[in-house]
């Protein structure tokens, strides 16, 4: 009879899942998913859960084929995909860059919100960006594999107990009479940038294939144990989207004054709701709720892409030096940083550029995924994972054409 696990013992088999939910739960969840129950109510919740149900057997492959394999999937991609692991690559480069300044700027600006003293955004961006990468050099893995499940847990909490409290209040404001439908074809837009990002774009299934050989390598595992800690994180994120969703249509939904759409401003907005219509002592709360979720994805935003880029590059010139992951972690730093610095005004443009590209290429790298499990993988899968896969597919590649024709054709 094996021995039971003790509770550390238990608490010690949770990482990547949980490292892949903290990347996740950031702008896709406290921008877009608030935004969406803020403007539309409840009407997008049922996509909000659909994307996330569609795009999980594809997340769940890359778990599965580094449990089996013991490689990773980007490994994967370069010895059965040339060409998708080329495309990969310079797409991880732009969102490594990009997500970087997006998620440091508004983890700044939600830090800066609640500061009880004046400090420059930019400069404040700087000096979370140095704790962040103090925290990467100086532990690497080990570090932000338990700081990642203190901060799920915290948020988790918290973000529950603020949905318990709006709901104990009711809806700040009445429902309005006419309700704007997001199905119009207008705001076709946003509802792709809501789906690409929902729960995370498709390459944080690389990356999260990337901290599971890491945590292998330090730590035994069953494929039951890792599948456990996948289907934890993957479903408190898909359930903190839901979350979200409801605080927006409980803070905001039928509102008068405007929705704002930049994230920046929509996360301020968001805070100054929660103090006047639950009490001026919740601002503190659902800012530390906010900062709490920024500074998770921040802080794995830029190990997840350092390393996955480093992954690549060791895979396209091997007698790369060892070093070359703390020298892409600075590199990306820095390129992101100097956006934040020079580019500031453009990053909204190029957010949408980013979760646009990964709504459009998603079906790609999903295909690609499943590629890698064909096989006893793939057939010892439930009837409802196949069953999902299949709508999924249909689901990413004709949503992705009617983009495309929308974006350029019409």
């Amino acid at each position: 009879m094996p021995a039971l696990l003790s509770l550390k013992d238990k608490f010690a088999i949770f990482g990547p899942g949980i490292l892949m939910a903290t990347a996740a739960i950031g702008g896709s969840h406290l921008v877009s998913s608030t935004q969406a129950g803020a403007l539309f109510g409840s009407q997008l919740i049922w996509l909000v859960v659909v994307v996330n149900l569609l795009k999980y057997p594809f997340f769940k492959y890359a778990v599965e084929y580094t449990s089996h394999s013991k490689h990773t999937v980007v490994e994967g991609y370069h010895a059965h995909y040339r060409f998708g692991f080329k495309v990969f690559v310079l797409l991880n480069i732009f969102a490594a860059i990009v997500n970087t300044a997006g998620v440091l700027l508004l983890t700044a600006s939600l830090l800066s919100y609640s500061l009880p003293f004046s400090i420059d955004t930019e400069l404040l961006s700087f000096i979370l960006l140095t704790s962040c990468l103090a925290i990467l050099l100086v532990g690497h893995y080990k570090i932000l594999d338990v700081t990642s499940k203190w901060v799920m847990i915290i948020l988790t909490i918290s973000t529950l107990m603020a949905l318990a409290i709006a709901v104990n209040n009711g809806p700040a404001h009445p429902a309005p009479t006419n309700p704007i439908s997001p199905y119009d074809i207008a705001l076709l837009g946003f509802l792709v940038a809501l789906m690409g990002w929902m729960p995370a774009p498709i390459e944080i299934s690389a990356i999260n294939s990337s901290w599971l050989k890491t945590k292998m390598a330090k730590q035994p595992l069953t494929s039951s144990q890792i599948l456990l800690d996948f289907k934890v994180g993957y479903f408190v994120t898909m359930g903190l989207a839901v979350v979200f969703c409801l605080l927006g249509m409980l803070m905001q939904y039928g509102q008068d004054k405007p929705v704002e759409l930049a994230g920046v401003a929509f996360s301020q907005q968001l805070i100054d709701m929660y103090a006047n219509t639950i009490g001026e002592w919740a601002r503190w709360l659902i800012a530390g709720v906010a900062f709490l979720c920024m500074f998770g994805t921040t802080i794995t935003v830029l190990d997840g892409y350092s390393r996955v880029l480093n992954e690549s590059l060791q895979l396209l010139r091997p007698n790369t030096t060892k070093k070359s992951y703390t020298l892409i972690l600075l590199l990306q730093a820095t390129l992101g940083m100097a956006v934040v610095l020079f580019f500031k005004a453009d990053l909204k443009s190029m957010l949408m550029f980013a979760m646009s590209s990964a709504f459009v290429t998603t079906p790609i790298f999903a295909w690609m995924n499943l590629g890698l499990v064909k096989g006893e993988i793939y057939r010892s899968q439930p009837i409802y994972t196949k069953a999902l896969t299949g709508l999924g597919l249909v689901y990413l590649v004709g949503f992705a054409l009617l983009f495309i024709y929308w974006r350029f054709l019409m």
